[in-house]
C-alpha cells in the first residue's frame, strides 16, 4: 500500500471518529466549555485556564453549566483532533500534487478537500464565538460529513479502479437510484442535524405516536426559521414544544422517505447480477439506523446510542458514496 493511500485510509476513518466525538461534544452540552476560539479563554489547555474556568464556574452557579473544567477538555480534545486531521488533509493535497503523474489522478478534488477543511474550521470558530446557534452548529455538521464523503471517495479512487456492477441496459437505472438515494441521505441528515442542534430529539417521547398522536400538533412557522438564536424565534421569543415537535416529527417522515428509497435501490441491487454484496450493506447499515433512531426515542436518548446513530448516518452516507462509486462505472473520473 502506497504511503498516499495509508494516509487517505487513515484520514478517512479518523474523519468518521471525529464526527462521532463532535457528536459526544454537542449532547454532553460542552460546546461552550471554552468559550472563545481557538485556545481556551486564550490559553492552550484548560489546565493553564483552570482560574478563568474556576471563575466562570462560579458566576454560573456551579458545574451544571456550560463551563466546567470536564466539558472544557471535551471541547479541547475536538478541537486538537480537528487540527490534527487539517494537518493530515494539508499533507494529502501537498502529496497529490507531487504524485499526480504517479496516481494518474488529477489533484483537484485533494485541493477542494482542503477547501473544505478550511470552511470546516471557520465554521468550528463560528459555532463557539456565535453561542451555538442552529444554523452554525448544523452547517458545522454538514461541513464534517461533506469532509467524509469526498474522502471517502478519494479512498475508493486509490483502493481499485471503478467498474460498474450492473449491465448495460440496468446501469442508467441504477445509477439514477443511487444518486436518488445519495441525496435523500444527505436530506435526512441535515434534517438530523436541525433536530440535535435544536434539542428537539426527545421532545416526543413515544414511538410510533408523537405525544399519543400520529399527526400531533406542530407549528411551522418558526421550526424551519434558519436565522435566529438557540431555543428562541427569530423575534426573540422562546421557541415553543409545537415548533420542536414539528422539527422531530419530520425527521420522522424524512426517514420514511429515506427507507423507501432506499428499499427500491436495495432491490434493484439485489436483482442486478453483481451487485448483491452492496444491497446487503445498504439494508444492514439502514436497519440499524432505523433501529438506533427508535432506541433514541424509546430509551430518552441514552448518550451511546445518541453518539452511535450519528456514527450511523456517517456510516450510511459512506455507503451511499460506495455504492454510487460501484455503479459510476468509467463516469466516476470527476476531478
Amino acid at each position: 500500500m502506497s504511503s498516499y493511500k495509508r494516509l487517505v485510509a487513515f484520514t478517512t476513518v479518523l474523519t468518521f471518529l471525529l464526527i462521532m466525538l463532535g457528536a459526544f461534544v454537542r449532547l454532553t452540552d460542552a460546546g461552550l466549555g471554552c468559550p472563545d476560539w481557538p485556545g481556551c479563554y486564550g490559553k492552550l489547555t484548560p489546565t493553564h485556564a483552570a482560574e478563568e474556568i474556576a471563575l466562570a464556574v462560579q458566576i454560573q452557579g456551579g458545574d451544571h453549566g456550560p463551563v466546567s473544567i470536564p466539558k472544557a477538555w471535551k471541547e479541547m480534545v475536538h478541537r486538537y483532533v480537528a487540527t490534527f486531521l487539517g494537518i493530515l488533509i494539508i499533507g494529502i493535497m501537498v502529496m497529490a500534487w507531487k504524485k499526480r503523474s504517479e496516481l494518474k489522478q488529477s489533484p483537484a478534488l485533494a485541493t477542494w478537500l482542503f477547501f473544505a477543511v478550511c470552511l470546516q474550521g471557520a465554521f468550528g470558530a463560528w459555532t463557539v464565538t456565535l453561542l451555538l446557534k442552529p444554523a452554525i452548529v448544523t452547517g458545522h455538521l454538514i461541513g464534517g460529513m461533506t469532509i467524509l464523503g469526498m474522502l471517502t471517495w478519494l479512498w475508493l479512487r486509490q483502493t481499485s479502479p471503478a467498474r460498474t456492477v450492473a449491465s448495460v441496459q440496468n446501469a442508467s437505472r441504477l445509477r439514477l437510484l443511487a444518486r436518488v438515494g445519495l441525496i435523500a441521505v444527505i436530506a435526512q441528515i441535515i434534517l438530523g442535524g436541525w433536530v440535535s442542534t435544536n434539542y428537539a430529539a426527545v421532545v416526543c417521547t413515544d414511538f410510533p405516536t408523537c405525544h399519543g398522536s400520529m399527526w400531533p400538533n406542530m407549528e411551522f412557522d418558526h421550526a424551519f426559521h434558519i436565522v435566529r438564536e438557540l431555543g428562541e424565534t427569530a423575534d426573540g421569543e422562546i421557541l415553543n414544544v409545537a415548533s420542536l415537535t414539528a422539527i422531530h416529527f419530520i425527521h420522522r417522515l424524512g426517514a420514511l422517505v429515506v427507507t423507501a428509497i432506499l428499499g427500491f435501490l436495495v432491490f434493484a441491487l439485489w436483482r442486478n447480477p453483481g451487485s448483491k454484496p452492496l444491497a446487503v450493506k445498504v439494508a444492514a447499515v439502514l436497519g440499524l439506523q432505523i433501529a438506533m433512531g427508535i432506541g433514541n426515542v424509546v430509551f430518552q436518548l441514552p448518550l451511546w446510542l445518541a453518539v452511535a446513530h450519528n456514527g450511523g448516518a456517517a456510516l450510511l452516507l459512506v455507503t451511499l458514496i460506495l455504492v454510487n462509486y460501484r455503479v459510476a462505472g468509467n463516469r466516476h473520473r470527476i476531478s
